[in-house]
């Protein structure tokens, strides 16, 4: 057992991450399953985190959001290659609260914000050419003033009941730190490679 605190060694290596991996250093792979337990796994961006959990946003109407609204269980893969690093996260969802995806929304570039309102995300899709010409309706439609939050828009916090961190190591001797939720604490071991 250890007093090492699986959030604060996430800060450290997520630091590192955004001061040296090439790309989206918060991009997670996100595993979901359906109701009948057929999973799906796509990438999204990591948009918050503290001791609650990890927090991405989304289309309430996607495919994803439908498989967590159906199954409130997800996993969550951060791999940093230039690192040499991944760190696994499993755990419940819930839904933010609507002044948190108030709060992130208003944060977001105005076209995206219009791009929200534009999109049925996963829906099948004719042509570009439709998906262009809902975003100039949006456009028109919010001419002149903030855009709103779509009501079919918001966040999911996955709260962590286990945390892995995975370091490479010479010769696939790779190092394995498990934390595993214990009450309001956790319990930290090792794992094989």
């Amino acid at each position: 057992m250890s007093d090492t605190n699986p959030h604060a060694l996430f800060d450290a290596w997520y630091a590192e991450a955004r001061g040296g991996e090439p790309n989206d250093s918060n991009a997670m792979a996100l595993a979901t399953a359906d109701a009948q337990g057929r999973p799906s796994v796509r990438m999204v961006l990591l948009k918050g985190h503290d001791t609650r959990g990890f927090v991405f946003y989304t289309n309430f109407e996607s495919r994803k959001a439908e498989e967590l609204l159906a199954n409130p269980q997800a996993a969550l893969l951060f791999h940093w290659k230039s690192l040499r690093r991944q760190i696994r996260i499993e755990g419940p969802v819930t839904r933010v609260t609507n002044e948190e995806g108030d709060a992130y929304f208003a944060t977001r570039s105005r076209d995206s914000q219009l791009g929200a309102w534009a999109s049925d995300q996963s829906r099948p899709l004719e042509s570009r050419a439709l998906f262009e010409e809902r975003f100039h309706a949006m456009e028109a439609r919010f001419e002149g003033q903030p855009v709103p939050r779509p009501p079919h828009w918001s966040g999911f916090r996955v709260t962590p009941m286990t945390i892995e961190f995975w370091l490479d190591r010479a010769h696939r001797l790779h190092e394995r730190r498990l934390f595993v939720r214990d009450g309001d604490g956790w319990i930290e071991s090792l794992l094989y490679p």
